[in-house]
């Protein structure tokens, strides 16, 4: 199984319009971050978490030619805004994407994106498959994949489990049940927004305090703003087992 960051930047991405701080303007190409997304190759499925606005760039940056799934982790603009561009895999590949949400999820995507399910069809819309996901395991193709409630302040979000990977982003709370589906992952990806307190995020030590608790063989940190610093020098904060994710890295798990 084949991991690559598509993007580990926070809503607004790095740099943020406008921005004249040190983040923003650095000349280090890790400290350039697109909207928060992973890809998961199994060996059988290629499979995407989240299509936030980046998606067509972050596809063809990374070279993607195939698409099979994609999961939401929740609804916000920056996680789902970039589903109308599947449309190429759709006409290249002549098949529907599988496309894994919550109930909840759903219902925004209908919203946000009525034409894709109205009644009426005209050619060159999206074409998709909708599957459900609980609190149950499901599988794509031969993986299975465990569903793990966090939440983003009040809003329940999904992180997902892949055998030792687990990738969980916007997270503020963590309950002790959902860390037991945590326990035992050799790679885990959890979100640092920044060192300030937030609402809604995890700070950089409510990171690295999770990270400890969890016990992965190595964290790596994602969804970071701009106000966490640069990528050189909070890599030098970090324990050994700790690190910063930044677009295009990539690793392979057996």
């Amino acid at each position: 199984m084949k991991i690559t960051f598509l993007g580990t930047g926070t809503s607004q991405g790095i740099p943020v319009i406008g921005c004249n701080c040190s983040v923003c303007q650095s000349s280090d190409k890790r400290d350039k971050r697109l909207r928060v997304s992973v890809l998961i190759e199994t060996g059988d499925k290629i499979i995407v978490i989240d299509s936030g606005p980046d998606f067509r760039y972050q596809m063809l940056r990374a070279g993607v030619k195939d698409l099979d799934a994609i999961l939401f982790t929740h609804e916000h603009k920056d996680h789902v805004a970039g589903l109308d561009d599947i449309r190429p895999f759709n006409y290249i590949l002549k098949k529907k994407i599988d496309i894994y949400a919550t109930e909840r999820v759903q219902e925004a995507l209908k919203r946000e994106f009525s034409y894709i399910f109205a009644d009426t069809k005209y050619h060159g819309l999206p074409q998709i498959n909708l599957h459900t996901v609980t609190d149950k395991p499901f599988k794509i193709g031969e993986t299975s994949i465990t569903p793990i409630e966090v939440l983003h302040y009040k809003l329940p979000v999904l992180g997902y489990r892949f055998k030792d990977f687990t990738y969980i982003t916007d997270a503020k709370t963590i309950s002790e049940e959902s860390l037991s589906k945590i326990k035992g992952s050799k790679y885990l990806v959890i979100n640092a927004l920044q060192k300030e307190d937030h609402i809604s995020h995890f700070t950089l030590n409510e990171a690295i305090a999770f990270a400890n608790k969890a016990g992965a063989e190595t964290t790596y940190f994602t969804h970071m703003s701009h106000n966490l610093g640069l990528h050189v020098d909070i890599e030098k904060e970090l324990p050994a087992h700790i690190k910063l994710a930044y677009d295009g890295l990539s690793f392979e798990l057996d």
